[in-house]
């Protein structure tokens, strides 16, 4: 597959919330480092995702703030 994101972060799915409609994906990027994702829960099944399934979180924004 190709991706127009370049933003590609390995990760484990450390926790996976399934409800009636979406689910909730907790991706470690590194230890007590996570990134949250809210995907359909057909997505989640035909994926094949599991907790302790190394992933990579891909991410596109047309916006990224930056604080100090």
């Amino acid at each position: 597959m190709e991706f127009s994101a370049r933003n590609l972060i390995p990760g484990k799915i450390k926790k996976l919330t399934i409800g009636m409609v979406n689910a909730e994906v907790v991706v470690e990027i590194a230890p007590n480092v996570e990134v949250v994702s809210v995907i359909t829960k057909h997505s989640v099944e035909k994926m094949g995702l599991k907790e302790g399934q190394e992933i990579n979180a891909m991410i596109k924004a047309t916006s990224v703030m930056v604080a100090k």
